[in-house]
């Protein structure tokens, strides 16, 4: 067996589940689970309509780059939504099984275990696939620490000048989870001369690009990033986007990657090996999808509801704001995370995952200690139910102190 299975660590699920299972919740309210980001609001009736009408396509195999008419799809919908004006669909756009399973291959593809310490980069907390991904890869993976006397941004310099000279791959993410920060255009400029420098591959992860708050700014992505700043055909980017968060299609499986064609191309051969074309009704669903904004413009509506109610709740025992992007609060927790978790759960019924799961220690610190990720993604009266359960028992603790962050090298 590959001995680097041994060195992943169990998933944040897995750890809930073990830290509650000697817990008996109140019977007397309704468990609300608001630990697991998966999508709850209807898919919308076009697009189931658009995968079973196209149900034929399963009598043939589909190609692993994708139909033309589906790449055209995504292709013409990247261009509108970060207003590109040079991007070939055939060259640098490619279909994926969502973004999870294309963001775990793209490390397999990208890394060269046998250039000695490869090193892989990811913000911290993160998003778990990065780190099995690194692991998995051979390479071993180095933690930015989104702290929050940084504002939580990715903090370039905590790395040394010897460190990103090992450095072949950064995964990075914004809107970020869990945080919900959202990467400026000088942060970009920071990272694309990091990259001229050192040669490293920049993923970035934008699946939650769609979910945001206001209406007339959409958060910036990598590629607009990269044409603000002059960056003709996306050197060494890969952007990474899915259809789940977007439209509500989790289960359907089914994102992008678009970038740097030189790049695409490498990852479309080790897809080939791999098997990893995507379903053709799916194909036909999901070009639907794109094409199609009414539904994602109402998908925001719902949460930013969600999110107004549910902040003015807890704003009354807890200095709680609303993210810039996601469907993520990062709830800051006056007792330890996990001492928290339990006891929301016990008493109140409420499941949030514990912050420190989702981040590992760097630096002396594991900057998702003190908070809990909690998903608004239920409908909006179970939100509501849960933020007031949420808000007894804060107002029954005793605000701690800060935690201590130390001072990066």
């Amino acid at each position: 067996m590959n001995p680097n299975l041994d060195r992943l660590q169990p998933y944040p699920f897995q750890k809930l589940a073990a830290l509650l299972e000697d817990l008996t919740p109140r019977t007397d309210l309704r468990p609300i689970n608001l630990s697991i980001g998966e999508p709850k609001h209807p898919t919308p009736e076009f697009i189931k309509r658009a995968l079973t009408d196209n149900l034929n396509g399963l009598a043939s195999y589909p190609p692993t780059s994708g139909s033309p008419a589906l790449r055209e799809a995504i292709g013409q919908w990247l261009m509108r939504r970060y207003r590109l004006t040079s991007l070939d669909p055939l060259k640098q756009v490619l279909p994926v099984n969502g973004s999870r399973e294309a963001l775990f291959a793209f490390a397999q593809a990208v890394v060269d275990a046998s250039r000695p310490g490869a090193v892989v980069v990811m913000p911290n907390p993160f998003y778990q696939i990065y780190e099995g991904a690194a692991l998995l890869a051979g390479a071993t993976p180095e933690f930015l620490n989104l702290a929050p006397h940084r504002g939580r941004r990715l903090d370039l310099e905590q790395l040394p000048e010897s460190a990103w000279g090992r450095v072949q791959l950064i995964y990075v993410c914004s809107p970020a989870n869990p945080t919900g920060e959202v990467m400026t255009l000088e942060d970009w400029r920071r990272l694309f001369d990091l990259s001229d420098r050192f040669g490293f591959v920049i993923a970035s992860d934008e699946c939650y690009s769609e979910i945001y708050f206001d209406e007339a700014r959409p958060p910036l992505g990598s590629l607009q990033a990269a044409q603000q700043l002059g960056r003709a055909g996306y050197p060494r980017l890969v952007a990474f986007g899915s259809l789940s968060k977007r439209s509500n299609v989790p289960g359907m499986r089914s994102g992008y990657v678009a970038g740097d064609a030189a790049i695409l191309a490498r990852f479309l051969l080790y897809r080939t090996y791999q098997g990893g074309a995507m379903n053709p009704a799916v194909q036909a669903a999901s070009a639907a999808a794109w094409k199609d904004e009414a539904h994602v413009i109402e998908n925001r509506r719902l949460y930013a509801e969600k999110f107004a109610q549910v902040t003015t709740i807890l704003r009354e025992v807890a200095p709680v704001q609303m993210p810039e992007a996601a469907f993520y609060l990062w709830l800051r927790t006056p007792v330890p995370d996990i001492e928290f978790s339990r006891a929301l759960h016990a008493q109140h019924n409420v499941t949030v995952l514990p912050g420190s799961y989702l981040a590992r220690e760097a630096r002396g610190v594991n900057p998702g200690q003190h908070f809990v990720r909690i998903a608004l993604v239920p409908a909006l009266a179970e939100c509501l139910e849960a933020a007031r359960r949420v808000r007894s028992y804060l107002s029954t603790l005793q605000e701690a102190p800060e935690p201590a962050i130390k001072a990066q090298p």
